[in-house]
């Protein structure tokens, strides 16, 4: 019997050929896509991968048998046996000829437009442009619009390619920049001619392939040839983005992402991008400072180690070690060898916790960021995630756009750019109720104590996440931060046992993973960091920490600081810190040393030194290996870097089963803590730009309707709030956003450092 033929084809891809070489790609993709994969280079300017496509540039137009004329590659399907050439000479001048029109109207500002060098529209037409202009009219111009702080504009360079547009549409899901009149009158900008607010509104430089949309700022300041790349991470957030720090003569001059397709995809945050104008700011610590009575002076770093070394030495065992969460795995391991060596167990990085009953420590997701997208049923508590992780909410757009059910439980009812299937927005202290609820619906058993709060869309979230196919629950800063953050962790857990979802705790902090698992965490008998500040100890180790604003309770950090004896290790020397220190050693920040930290799947990633350390400071490692080793502790032997990476044994902390005590009921209105996104730490704070934002609002008091009208205040007016402790004096704003009963203001402002995160308020005063 002869052989049969038998079809090699896989039944979702078709074979094609372009430029006579045979290929096969998946059904209903672009032949663009196909070209790509296949590295046949065609031209194109709308065309974006991860942008929907639009084909109204025409300048990837390619030849396709039997086709009467070219056709754009990135809109026209592949098909079984399409045979594509890109070279012929009705492809080639298709291509020249829009070329011609796009240059049309584009003016001569190679010279000193800032993409120079980088300009996709400057590279095409190098082999696609004339040499010589036959247009001989008046150009058109078109006047800029002001965007914010954030992003520059010469609109009169636009050449209407939309990827700016179908980037604020369908990946930010903000809808902010469209297209204005029509034909030679078309503009690209905003209707209303207000700044951009999303979040990612820095990717639309990126997308940008002519000059048009710049970053202001890092506008002429350098040429992209003078500048040397450096692999990086954010550290403002546990996603851990990858990006290159672009720096010149060792200062980082901008910051723009690294595809990491499991990470931050080629997205990143305005946070990441923007926040190392931070780095130069007039008050880094560049020198050792020593206190002598009520004044400063310069020392070496010999005698600074010395007097740091003695204050650790006579406090022992009495020592707190407060580290702020996002210093690297490097440093966390020698502070907890330093602790260790000293004999004292009081060692912590969960400066924003209230509730340690549970002794809780960060967590990988148990579904990874990645696979976010792809969620039927998402439960949000105690989470704003557009601010707290702006690329994780990014996914969760997405996901949405697919037709997932999101449900949210807040104190605010945040805004989202997804559909919110169900919500239920009450104040702090009924949160874990109204999660509760949600958890009896689904069957679930609920720990002793947890309340059970029946409402309205209860049983649809339990059916939602029991009938998704790939369900997660998201605790946000807002659980994790919670005054009885331990029963919300426990009945999390529960409804995801009765469930089958899964529970995604967002680390409250860069490298909050990262630290628990190197042993930056309590020892033995030692206390916690709301213990430390509340039982004040005798001395004090504050690693990369402004006490007045990365503490739960800034004022009483500042009055158990004040009578102790400090060592700061700290990038700034702010005023405030020069009030309680003793000693203040000179660190680098993460863009300027080497680092690991361990973002929130878990994963371990490194950075590269970006920028060159100010005057005299040191990587944080080497600070810590030179007092280590001055004090004959154990484990500093080392030499360099590699040396004491060899010696790091992470291990993940065992998970406790506490819980707080109930809360007594108590008169007030209750406090909504919630951190901003552009103050979330000392670099952020100093940023010029984003503080120029308008997502950065200032310390304010918001209040729902009814409650302002309660008290005789109204939108715009000041109010005197006290907790019985610390007093504030803010302006009211009011939105039927925030649950009745509560008061929503945001930490990290000097202004409402005196009142306590998880206060019951009085308004005293008008």
């Amino acid at each position: 019997m002869s052989a049969q033929p038998t079809n090699t084809t896989a039944p979702d891809v078709v074979n094609i050929e372009i430029d006579g070489k045979a290929l096969q790609a998946p059904k209903g993709s672009m032949i663009i896509q196909a070209a790509d994969k296949a590295g046949i280079a065609i031209p194109r300017f709308c065309y974006h991968e991860k942008l929907p496509i639009a084909a109204n540039c025409r300048m990837c137009l390619v030849d396709v048998e039997k086709m009467p004329k070219p056709a754009p590659a990135c809109a026209t399907p592949v098909m079984e046996g399409m045979k594509v050439t890109t070279q012929t000479k009705r492809a080639l001048d298709a291509q020249r000829n829009v070329m011609e029109f796009l240059l049309i109207n584009h003016p001569l500002d190679c010279p000193i437009c800032d993409q120079g060098g980088e300009c996709e529209l400057q590279d095409v037409s190098m082999g696609y442009g004339r040499s010589v202009s036959r247009y001989v009219d008046r150009k058109r111009v078109v006047p800029d619009e002001d965007l914010g702080s954030l992003v520059a504009t010469d609109m009169t360079r636009c050449i209407q390619c939309t990827r700016c547009i179908r980037f604020t549409a369908d990946v930010a899901g903000t809808f902010e920049l469209g297209g204005m009149n029509r034909g030679e009158r078309l503009q690209i900008g905003t209707y209303d001619g207000k700044p951009l607010m999303t979040e990612l509104s820095g990717n639309v430089i990126d997308v940008c392939p002519v000059g048009a949309l710049t970053n202001k700022v890092f506008r002429f300041r350098a040429r992209a040839w003078e500048l040397v790349a450096r692999e990086s991470v954010g550290y403002h957030d546990a996603l851990g983005s990858n990006l290159f720090l672009h720096a010149r003569r060792g200062d980082v001059l901008r910051t723009v992402p690294r595809d990491n397709e499991a990470v931050n995809e080629c997205w990143l945050s305005d946070r990441d991008r923007y926040s190392h104008q931070g780095l130069q700011a007039a008050d880094r610590a560049t020198r050792p400072l020593v206190r002598e009575g009520d004044a400063w002076r310069e020392a070496s770093w010999d005698e600074a180690l010395a007097l740091a070394g003695k204050l650790l030495k006579d406090a022992g065992e009495s020592l707190g070690v407060l580290a702020h969460p996002a210093t690297s795995n490097e440093e966390g391991a020698l502070l907890a060898a330093l602790a260790r060596g000293l004999g004292t167990g009081n060692v912590d990085h969960r400066l924003r916790a209230i509730d340690f009953a549970d002794a809780a420590f960060a967590e990988p997701f148990e579904l990874p960021a990645a696979e976010l997208e792809n969620a039927d049923a998402v439960l949000l508590v105690g989470c704003n995630l557009r601010h707290e992780v702006p690329l994780l909410h990014q996914r969760l757009h997405k996901a949405g756009k697919r037709g997932a059910k999101v449900f949210a439980i807040n104190p605010v009812d945040f805004e989202f750019t997804f559909p919110v299937a169900g919500k239920r927005v009450v104040a702090p202290s009924l949160l874990p109720g109204a999660l509760g609820a949600v958890a009896r619906a689904a069957g679930a058993t609920l720990p002793g104590g947890v309340p059970a709060e029946d409402f309205e869309t209860a049983k649809a979230m339990a059916d939602a996440l029991q009938k998704g196919g790939q369900a997660v629950i998201v605790l946000g800063e807002l659980a994790e931060n919670h005054p009885q953050a331990s029963w919300l962790r426990a009945t999390a857990r529960a409804l995801a046992g009765a469930t089958g979802a899964r529970v995604n705790r967002i680390p409250q902090g860069a490298n909050a993973l990262g630290l628990a698992r190197h042993g930056l965490r309590p020892q033995g008998q030692g206390k916690d960091a709301g213990a430390m500040l509340a039982q004040p100890l005798p001395a004090y180790l504050l690693y990369g920490v402004e006490p007045q604003y990365d503490f739960a309770h800034g004022a009483q950090a500042l009055k158990a600081l004040a009578g102790a004896r400090v060592v700061a290790f700290a990038a700034f020397a702010s005023e405030e810190l020069k009030k309680l220190a003793q000693v203040i050693l000179p660190i680098g920040l993460l863009p300027e040393i080497e680092a690991t930290l361990t973002n929130l799947d878990g994963t371990d990633q490194s950075t590269q030194a970006g920028a060159k350390l100010p005057g005299d400071a040191r990587a944080g490692w080497r600070v810590l290996r030179a007092l280590g080793g001055q004090l004959g502790l154990p484990g500093f032997a080392f030499t360099d870097l590699a040396g004491l990476r060899a010696g790091l044994q992470p291990q993940a902390p065992a998970a406790g089963t506490g819980l707080a005590v109930a809360p007594k009921a108590e008169p007030g209105l209750e406090r909504i803590d919630s951190t901003p996104i552009y103050r979330g730490d000392a670099v952020l704070r100093r940023s010029a730009a984003l503080n120029a934002h308008p997502l950065t609002v200032g310390a304010r008091l918001v209040l729902h309707p009814e409650d302002a009208l309660a008290r005789g205040l109204s939108e715009g007016g000041m109010a005197k709030l006290g907790d019985g402790h610390g007093n504030a004096v803010l302006p009211v704003a009011i939105s039927a956003r925030v649950a009745k009963g509560a008061a929503w203001i945001e930490n990290s402002y000097e202004a409402t450092a005196p009142i306590a995160p998880s206060a019951r308020l009085a308004v005293v005063g008008a």
